[in-house]
């Protein structure tokens, strides 16, 4: 059975930097098919590319810098990520690259990544919880977020 890992990346304590976190949190009380897995990275993700392994697909949750008004969400693929150096997803981003590189050299094999993300206002400040415009749109950052799951469990189901 082919297995989805989404993965929740960020600083909680940096405001909009925890938007990943705070989704994923949301998502884990929710109910979902076997081969759904949600966790919180924090922002240790080169450290993290272990929990890559027996993972078909990887849907990570962060924020994205690309200069647009602050809530903004973002669909992006590996592709999209690693072709377009101004959409750079939080500081975490070449970290989930080399993790995904190093699964696949310990593991033989390593999942397909896609990224759903938000514009944030402020992740320099110290606190819990997200910036007005940010938590203006988090609701809809989740749906997005289900709908993605969903697509992806499809897509696992019909290969």
């Amino acid at each position: 059975m082919a297995k989805l890992l989404v993965l929740g990346i960020g600083n909680s304590l940096l405001t909009d930097d925890g938007v990943g976190v705070f989704a994923a949190e949301a998502l884990q009380k929710e109910s979902w098919p076997e081969e759904v897995t949600i966790i919180e990275g924090g922002t240790f993700t080169q450290d993290i590319f272990y929990l890559f392994e027996g993972y078909d697909r990887l849907l990570v949750l962060d924020v994205i810098h690309a200069g647009h008004k602050p809530g903004t969400l973002y669909q992006l693929t590996e592709d999209d990520l690693i072709s377009n150096e101004k959409q750079r997803m939080s500081i975490h981003d070449i970290d989930m690259v080399d993790s995904l590189k190093m699964c696949e050299l310990k593991c033989g094999s390593r999942p397909r990544m896609e990224i759903l993300g938000m514009e944030p206002q402020d992740i320099t400040s110290w606190n819990i919880g997200l910036s007005e415009p940010c938590q203006t749109v988090f609701e809809d950052f989740l749906s997005l977020a289900r709908k993605t799951i969903q697509r992806i469990v499809g897509e696992m189901q019909a290969t």
